[in-house]
């Protein structure tokens, strides 16, 4: 099989998205070495690390008609190359294109809240008509709610969507480095949906009583307000990869109390790590957590700051929530994501060939 990959997301250095497209072509690659996957975009991006020769980078506009990649350009691509389908890793098609194609969805937060993101009427206007048309020959979601209220919303044939989990990264490991002080870790864009203001309120709570810091990490986008600084309170922005893991491996607790995810990635790096975890109820978010995360309401600062009191007070209970942290964390693998998105892509090529 020779399977080209929407590299678009690549273009952007940190970014749950552009984790997904990564790890699964990679994962592909190494997991089925006769086959061909190739990174296409219209946009210069860099190919993943570590990669097997089976992973190639695909070609580009090569001239103003083309330039129209979406409608006529990646069409073009796809029949130089001879690629036997297209999977697009976020929210999009071609619209004309002779081989069948996938399409991800990963949350359908650019419908529900306007708020929450500022740039995304392309994708607002675009993925209902590329998956009403029938245009995507399948679609797979990175969580069973998601699928449900994909189905649901843009009226799609469930035997036609297909819920695949996301992984966490070999990288993300336990690191045995004791922090100088005790501190509370986000990681994940810093974005409206992600509710960081319940957050630090509910951490200042703590921090009126005890010495423990908050440390932020992650891009932060054009639409997000400034946080007033204070002692403890330490934004860092994106920080490389290799220095996560023991962010995330030091924290006193991880805390995510995003309103709403279509996975929630960060949470399984940290729960990886073998951090405790504070998430908020969010259904994807308890998809990946199981029982072995405290869940949390988004929308109630007092539980946080109870919990992180908590998580202070009691090391014997963020030693058990660590274990089952890092045991939940093992029955995710981007082996068998890439394994279940494969059997997807035969599927779609099933179909196009009886239709």
């Amino acid at each position: 099989m020779h399977a080209a990959l929407d590299a678009t997301p690549l273009t952007v250095k940190t970014g749950g998205v552009g984790r997904y497209t990564a790890e699964l072509t990679r994962a592909l690659g190494e997991a089925f070495p006769g086959d061909v996957y190739t990174l296409v975009s219209d946009q210069p991006f860099e190919m993943p690390p570590g990669c097997p020769l089976n992973v190639k980078r695909g070609g580009s506009p090569r001239n103003r008609l083309e330039r129209l990649w979406w409608s006529w350009g990646l069409g073009r691509e796809l029949g130089r190359s001879g690629a036997h389908l297209f999977h697009g890793t976020d929210f999009s098609t071609p619209y004309f294109t002779s081989v069948p194609s996938v399409m991800t969805v990963h949350d359908l937060s650019p419908w529900m809240d306007p708020r929450w993101h500022h740039a995304a009427e392309r994708v607002r206007k675009r993925a209902p008509l590329l998956l009403g048309l029938g245009i995507a020959t399948m679609v797979v979601t990175v969580s069973e709610s998601v699928r449900r209220e994909a189905i649901e919303r843009f009226r799609l044939n469930p035997a036609r969507v297909v819920a695949i989990p996301n992984a966490a990264s070999a990288m993300f490991r336990p690191v045995p480095v004791p922090p100088a002080k005790p501190y509370f870790l986000y990681v994940g864009t810093l974005e409206p949906r992600k509710n960081l203001a319940c957050l630090v309120e509910a951490w200042a709570a703590v921090r009126g009583k005890r010495d423990v810091d908050l440390v932020l990490v992650g891009r932060r986008r054009h639409d997000f307000p400034p946080i007033d600084a204070r002692p403890g309170l330490h934004v860092l922005g994106a920080v490389p990869d290799q220095e996560l893991p023991a962010l995330y491996s030091g924290a006193l607790a991880f805390v995510y109390p995003s309103f709403y995810e279509g996975f929630g990635l960060p949470v399984l790096e940290a729960m990886q790590c073998g951090a405790m975890a504070l998430v908020s109820n969010d259904p994807a978010i308890l998809e990946v957590t199981g029982e072995a995360a405290v869940r949390l309401d988004a929308r109630a600062p007092r539980e946080w700051s109870d919990a992180m009191q908590a998580a202070l007070s009691r090391p014997e209970w963020v030693a058990q929530m660590r274990q089952l942290a890092l045991n939940r964390a093992r029955e995710f693998s981007w082996h068998r994501t890439a394994v279940r998105t494969r059997e997807v892509y035969e599927q779609a090529i099933r179909l196009v060939s009886y239709s």
